[in-house]
């Protein structure tokens, strides 16, 4: 029989309940965020899985999580409760800890959600979601071309819902995130409809991906559930939910699926029963599947219940999450700057870093893919030397927004100013481009435009292993087989690294070009290299051709043409 009344524990844990429906005190908001992360953490492998091209590099959700870690961090020295100030070094620190496209855009929603907040000890609903508001509004502001179906998309249309639950259910906290949480699903899963690439690859986005893992994290907090850790759940009342073995990760379980009459939704309800972090994207023809299980045959017999199973993959994410931990980003180099400009360069690879030195760069940050370097550690660098006028090369297209959130920092700082440029290099061939057109006796603005237009008649091929199989820019592709990148963009396959090397030379008709210069990365032999080159030399006689050591990961090799 019940007691006839509730032990005091009981009513204490029941009003808490009730109290942080209603408001959201900075206690909680503490509780929630480390929520959110532990479940983004628990996820990243997922989220890194979503690279639209199958390069071995996808680093999304180790850039999120690196950034909320710096935002945690941050709001750590907060002494008192009040929300608005725990919000406000939450912004701070992932403004510095900003590590890559992602990461950068994910500071500019925690900024506008602490503005909005700012100055509150407590929130309930209502300004919850103008908060959010704000948040997708600043994230949008701090973009220079902002593109729809993206994690812009997903913050702006879960800002949209939160509004309206606000309006019609009032105050409460916990359903206008339930409500947010739920959109931001549902527009997560519409991304592949507004961008093709995201659709022909058979994945919804990176960034968005992360942004509802981050929703979900707090909205189980709200909801009596507390992630102690990757993957294993608790509910106040003591019961634990365990979704993988505790310090496991379990199976990553893809495949793509070929039939009739396929019933997506079905078949994703189906799924989602067997796994965690479950994606089924496609239509009645061809549907991709995406699930985290401890039981990988089990999903599979299901699928082949169904249909004919291609590409299928089934990976252990423990060792997976062990590697992506185990690469953090080196602090930044520096050797005695020239008169004058003073050069901040990311550069991956020790002999890549010789070649940028030897260029009279001023400080190399390590990094690139998968080491994208922090704002913090740009902004560190910049500050590290005695020039007044810094120029900062990204090399790297993910590293660009962080670049600009340092200049920007740099600029306003009270300690020393500087005028800083960026010049948005997107690739390790553009940097160097952009370094020879330096002339230290020209001013900031004249050299900014030379490095530019130098950077932009540079041609970039990358060589590498496709790390799964994908249907990209109507190329097929295999789990293994050699592909082959232009300025960022996958164009060619095959199964020699040379052929598909030659392949884009000739489509950039490198014959009229004066000198290809290669790049050889960490996991190629300098025998290997040198046949390389020598292909590439019996294929453009006329051409100078340079091998160089240049020790990049996850790359066989860069080749330059210009």
């Amino acid at each position: 029989m019940a007691p006839e009344h509730p032990s005091p524990g009981m009513t204490e844990q029941a009003s808490d309940r009730h109290d942080r429906s209603q408001r959201c005190s900075g206690r909680t908001l503490r509780l929630a965020l480390q929520s959110s992360a532990r479940w983004l953490e628990a996820h990243t492998d997922l989220v890194n899985s979503l690279n639209v091209y199958p390069v071995p590099d996808g680093d999304t959700g180790t850039n999120m999580q690196l950034t909320v870690r710096a935002a945690l961090e941050e709001a750590s020295h907060v002494q008192g409760d009040s929300a608005g100030e725990i919000l406000q070094a939450v912004a701070h620190g992932a403004l510095m800890g900003a590590r890559g496209n992602s990461g950068v855009i994910l500071s500019q929603i925690l900024r506008g959600i602490a503005r909005a907040l700012d100055k509150k000890d407590a929130f309930d609903g209502a300004d919850l979601a103008r908060a959010l508001k704000e948040g997708a509004a600043t994230a949008y502001k701090g973009v220079l071309r902002p593109v729809e179906g993206t994690m812009l998309t997903v913050i702006r249309e879960s800002a949209e819902a939160a509004l309206e639950a606000a309006a019609q259910d009032g105050h409460d906290i916990e359903t206008v995130l339930r409500r947010a949480t739920e959109e931001a699903e549902r527009s997560l899963a519409r991304t592949p409809s507004l961008l093709p690439v995201l659709r022909e690859a058979g994945v919804v986005d990176a960034g968005g991906q992360g942004l509802v893992l981050l929703l979900q994290g707090a909205q189980r907090f709200l909801a009596g559930e507390m992630v102690l850790e990757a993957g294993v759940t608790t509910t106040e009342a003591g019961r634990v939910k365990v979704e993988v073995p505790s310090g496991e990760y379990g199976y990553d379980v893809q495949f793509i699926m070929r039939g009739r009459g396929m019933d997506v939704e079905a078949i994703r309800e189906a799924i989602s029963t067997m796994g965690d972090s479950v994606l089924v994207v496609g239509d009645e023809e061809t549907i991709k599947v995406h699930v985290h299980s401890q039981r990988p045959g089990q999903i599979i017999d299901y699928g082949c219940s169904l249909a004919i199973l291609e590409d299928v993959v089934v990976e252990n994410m423990q060792l997976q999450h062990e590697a992506y931990m185990s690469r953090m980003a080196r602090p930044a180099a520096t050797v005695p700057a020239p008169a004058g400009i003073g050069i901040v360069a990311v550069v991956p690879g020790v002999g890549l870093q010789r070649v940028f030195e030897s260029l009279g760069v001023s400080a190399v940050v390590s990094g690139g893919q998968t080491m994208n370097p922090s704002t913090e550690e740009l902004l560190s660098a910049i500050a590290s030397l005695p020039n007044e006028q810094v120029i900062v090369l990204p090399n790297n297209a993910n590293v660009i927004l962080a670049a600009q959130q340092a200049k920007s920092l740099a600029e306003s700082r009270s300690d020393g100013a500087r005028q800083v440029a960026v010049v948005p290099t997107r690739t390790i061939p553009q940097g160097i481009s952009a370094l020879l057109a330096l002339n230290y006796q020209a001013d900031l603005d004249a050299n900014l435009r030379a490095m530019e237009e130098a950077a932009s008649t540079v041609q970039t091929i990358e060589i590498t292993h496709a790390v799964r199989a994908a249907r990209v820019n109507g190329l097929g592709v295999a789990q293994g087989d050699v592909i082959g990148l232009l300025n960022d963009e996958l164009c060619a396959t095959g199964q020699d690294c040379a052929e598909v090397a030659i392949s884009i030379l000739e489509r950039i008709h490198a014959e009229r070009m004066e000198v290809i210069t290669i790049y050889y990365g960490a996991d190629s032999a300098r025998s290997e290299a040198d046949a390389f080159a020598a292909s590439i030399k019996q294929r453009f006689p006329a051409q100078d051709v340079e091998l160089i050591d240049g020790g990049q990961p996850h790359y066989k090799y860069i080749v330059s043409a210009e």
